[in-house]
């Protein structure tokens, strides 16, 4: 059987060999059919657009979040922290580390806008609800611009959240809260229990006395890189206005002149 006379069994290959690097056969056979083709409806929905996403370092405390509530926006993991504090009218939500899903499921569930998970973390610990969708994840540094392939998670949740808003086709993403710099003793991606309050995040509630992975910021400079190549490459551009921020990866601007450049959604 030729693949060229069978679009839609190409199509099904290709999806399927790129799960099958990642997961066995089984998971990747639920994932397929139970959730892959949902994917495709946010293909270039935002073409041309501007967006924000939103990190979680401390430095979002010092810029009034507000103002976003009228342009598009990426959360990453426990976001919704802040929602008793602000209204963020957030458009999706973003999370794969399998901590942050485990601790935050509920939350996770009762999001009001489309949440992407790891489908590896997060499909046997979050329902499977109208507004939740899976993504097959890999370590990988790849920058991926199709849903339906392996998402490249590159050490951080943010380099997941730029491929999916290069999918959805927009055109700016502007960085807050990308503080890259952390509190922590130990080796990356090394998993400790954290005692206390957590000084790294923009709540101290965010892995109080929780189980945590200590950031790999070589990794995710790695990453970063990839996708500033990739995104300018076809004539997009990542900036980088986070309050403050260590990251020296993207062109820096300010929250009030990134605010300029956007479009109310």
């Amino acid at each position: 059987m030729r693949d060229d006379k069978f679009p839609k069994w190409r199509r099904f290959k290709r999806t399927f060999s790129s799960c099958l690097n990642r997961y066995s056969f089984w998971e990747c056979w639920q994932w397929y059919f139970g959730h892959s083709k949902e994917l495709s409806r946010f293909k270039n929905i935002h073409r041309g657009k501007e967006c924000f996403i939103i990190g979680n370092g401390p430095s979002i405390n010092q810029i009034d979040l507000s103002l976003l509530k009228k342009y598009h926006t990426f959360g990453l993991n426990k976001i919704f922290l802040i929602f008793d504090r602000i209204d963020l009218n957030l458009s999706y939500h973003v999370a794969v580390n399998p901590h942050v899903i485990q601790q935050s499921s509920k939350e996770i569930e009762s999001l009001p806008c489309p949440s992407f998970l790891s489908f590896k973390s997060g499909h046997q610990t979050v329902r499977h609800l109208d507004h939740i969708y899976f993504l097959v994840t890999s370590d990988g540094f790849d920058f991926s611009d199709d849903l339906l392939r392996v998402i490249h998670e590159g050490r951080t949740v943010t380099y997941v959240a730029m491929q999916l808003a290069y999918f959805m086709g927009f055109s700016k993403v502007f960085l807050i809260g990308i503080d890259h710099s952390f509190k922590c003793k130990g080796q990356p991606n090394e998993k400790q229990k954290l005692d206390g309050e957590d000084p790294n995040h923009f709540d101290p509630r965010y892995f109080k006395n929780s189980h945590w992975q200590l950031p790999d910021l070589e990794g995710s400079e790695l990453a970063y890189r990839v996708a500033n190549f990739y995104f300018k490459r076809h004539g997009r551009q990542i900036f980088d206005a986070t309050l403050n921020g260590n990251l020296t990866v993207f062109p820096k601007i300010s929250y009030d002149k990134a605010l300029q450049y956007c479009n109310p959604k």
